[in-house]
């Protein structure tokens, strides 16, 4: 049974709707030096193409804020501005064009400090996400608490807030990151009861590709099958493409998004006569640069395999030496081995097309 979404308000950040029932939004962050607009440019333009839907580049200093003035145009997706302490650098990228803000206004100076910050970005009508981290929390709070903890990072979360609310602004998104599972799951799910402020998911410092897929897919899993979260960053010490692609995997396990393709293979066995780990690895990587949402299955015997393809779209399925093209469950040609990848991409291309093999 599909959970009931949070409710929770909307907020427009650089023409993409994020909150209400708006589609749950994936975000990733560059490791470009911003300064450096060209390689920036370019990365963002990758990860446009694998179907990131918003961006956010580091700005460490005045050249990376004005760099945003450059990079901005060149791009189709909003661009967000992450901020630390200094709220110069926040005045500089809105006045550079950043969609977006992420900064904790209580880190960032005096009162007046915030009031122009806040100032500068409701005449933009520009969002800013209070991003509260379990490794950066205020010493108040450590020394309070004595270590991280969920009841420490809320109250982080609803110091920051009850700042800007103060300043009659509200155009606010909160995210409460850990790099710890347990934290991140409870901290999320007791502040999802006290505001409706939109909630951005992410396991922070979740760890290299394999073992940071393994616990953002758990983590994000879990609070978004609860109806948590509104934008997700699937954060990995890996290339940022990889964080789109598992970003959209997880939500497509979840029926939450369909684009994308979808592969099942099966699990290796004795009964396999075909090489399917490299068959399979090999159209894995083929399917990464499909947006269209199609079901593929490759399946290494023609004992189970015919069978588990019937509700994919198309698949194959192999033998000794040799395999069967499947379309919607039925057997399209007898193909040999070596060239199984070849007939099964040549067939998503044209039902992509919208044509049929001959």
């Amino acid at each position: 049974m599909k959970s009931v979404r949070r409710k929770s308000r909307v907020v427009n950040l650089g023409g993409v709707l994020v909150g209400g029932d708006n589609p749950i939004v994936v975000q990733s962050m560059t490791n470009t030096d911003t300064r450096d607009v060209d390689a920036t440019v370019n990365q963002i333009k990758t990860l446009e193409a694998a179907g990131c839907e918003v961006v956010r580049v580091a700005v460490m200093d005045e050249e990376a804020a004005w760099a945003i003035r450059a990079i901005r145009p060149r791009i189709a997706i909003p661009l967000v501005a992450d901020i630390h302490f200094d709220y110069r650098l926040a005045l500089l990228s809105l006045d550079a064009g950043a969609d977006g803000l992420r900064l904790n206004p209580g880190n960032i100076g005096s009162r007046r400090k915030v009031e122009e910050v806040v100032r500068a970005a409701k005449e933009r009508n520009v969002p800013i996400r209070i991003g509260v981290n379990a490794g950066s929390l205020e010493k108040r709070l450590l020394d309070q608490y004595g270590e991280p903890c969920a009841d420490a990072m809320v109250e982080s979360a609803m110091h920051h807030i009850a700042i800007l609310e103060d300043l009659d602004f509200k155009n606010i998104k909160v995210s409460l990151k850990a790099s710890s599972l347990k934290l991140t799951l409870e901290a999320y799910r007791r502040i999802a009861g006290m505001v409706d402020y939109p909630l951005h998911l992410g396991i922070t410092e979740a760890g290299t590709k394999d073992r940071g897929l393994i616990k953002s897919a758990l983590g994000l899993g879990l609070l978004l099958s609860e109806g948590i979260g509104d934008t997700v960053r699937v954060s990995l010490t890996a290339d940022p493409v990889d964080e789109v692609w598992a970003a959209y995997e997880i939500l497509r396990a979840l029926g939450l998004r369909k684009e994308g393709a979808e592969l099942v293979s099966c699990p290796t066995c004795g009964r396999t006569e075909v090489d399917i780990i490299k068959i399979a690895e090999e159209v894995d990587s083929r399917l990464r640069s499909i947006r269209e949402p199609i079901k593929v299955a490759v399946m290494g015997c023609v004992v189970n395999g015919p069978g588990e393809v019937r509700d994919a779209d198309v698949g194959i399925a192999g033998g000794r030496g040799f395999g069967f093209l499947f379309k919607k469950g039925k057997i399209v040609r007898k193909v040999e081995e070596d060239k199984l990848v070849k007939a099964l991409m040549d067939e998503i291309d044209n039902i992509l097309q919208g044509g049929y093999s001959q």
